[in-house]
């Protein structure tokens, strides 16, 4: 049985979800296909099937997102249940447990909320939520989320590229690095104030990093706003990067000429360098990074996943690093 849903797709019966072997199977069939004459009007079906995975949780207000033709944009692999990618978190501001965000961050308060743009810009402005997330048409984007301890996910978030709101704010031809500010309130945010890092959290990408069309200026995850333990009410994303290097609960996004100073470099910058791309052959010094832990595939004969080359965006972002060391700038 199909049922037509509020985000106007056509989903299945929860009874009627494809199994993970047969999954597996049309994963197998796609790869095998793709490179036929039948590889274009395959791309197009599997993209649709990858959205039919995506159900709304019905936990919070409704974000719809349109289908997106960014290349790279829809992930084949199985998305995560929501219960875990909203209850499994780091967001040191609530926390250091896992569990801590989801369990203090109904403290942090999401309306009203403005983000300020500035810097080396011909068009500084602060922004009212409202108007940041009608400057550009929502896209709904399947990405992998691979994080620096190990562990990854699969996420149907929704948002924007960035480039549309760098392309608003006109850059100056001397801005080479965008900083992302998040907010610091202790008195909404319980664990702002502890050594753990330096407040507020602070984040940057190079400019043809931030420009990327993989790069999202992110309000809602599952067809819905974003809980505040994912980082609401706007947060990056950009996937083929460590989970930490997506500032979550914006304030600020500031050019600038010099690369920023950000929060985990500062706090063990032999640990966590600036760039921070998923690399396979790149190791953190306390553990490698050869394979990752899927969350959701934790049964006792789960074997860990090989940890892909730029998080499997290497197509999309590979040449931002032509000719770098990725081993020094890692």
């Amino acid at each position: 049985m199909l049922i037509k849903r509020d985000d106007g797709f056509i989903h299945p019966n929860s009874s009627e979800i494809t199994s993970q072997a047969v999954y597996r199977d049309r994963r197998r069939l796609i790869q095998l296909m793709a490179g036929g004459a039948a590889g274009a009007a395959l791309a197009t079906w599997a993209s649709r099937d990858a959205l039919a995975q995506v159900t709304r949780p019905n936990k919070l207000a409704a974000l719809a997102g349109a289908k997106s033709a960014v290349p790279g944009a829809v992930t084949m692999d199985k998305v995560t249940d929501y219960k875990d990618a909203s209850g499994y978190n780091n967001f040191y501001e609530f926390g250091t447990d896992k569990a801590d965000p989801a369990k203090n961050a109904h403290t942090l308060k999401t309306t009203p909320w403005v983000v300020e743009v500035d810097g080396l810009v011909k068009k500084p402005a602060k922004y009212q939520l409202e108007d940041l997330i009608k400057l550009s048409a929502q896209e709904e984007r399947i990405y992998r989320l691979r994080c620096v301890e190990g562990w990854s996910m699969v996420i149907p978030w929704v948002g924007y590229s960035l480039s549309h709101l760098i392309q608003k704010a006109e850059p100056l031809g001397n801005a080479k690095y965008v900083e992302f500010i998040s907010l610091a309130d202790p008195k909404t945010m319980p664990f702002v104030g502890s050594r753990v890092l330096d407040w507020p959290y602070v984040e940057a990408l190079r400019m043809d990093e931030a420009m990327n069309p993989l790069t999202l200026l992110t309000f809602g995850m599952y067809g819905e706003v974003l809980p505040n333990q994912n980082g609401a009410p706007v947060r990056l994303v950009v996937p083929w990067k460590y989970g930490f290097k997506s500032g979550k609960s914006l304030v600020r996004i500031r050019f600038t000429d010099r690369e920023p100073k950000t929060a985990w470099n500062k706090a063990a910058a032999n640990e966590y360098g600036f760039y921070s791309n998923v690399n396979p052959d790149v190791d953190h010094p306390r553990w490698s990074q050869a394979t990752e832990r899927r969350i959701g595939e934790d049964g006792l004969f789960a074997k860990k996943r090989k940890t892909l080359m730029f998080n499997g965006y290497e197509a999309q972002v590979g040449q931002l690093y032509a000719g770098m060391d990725l081993k020094k700038n890692f």
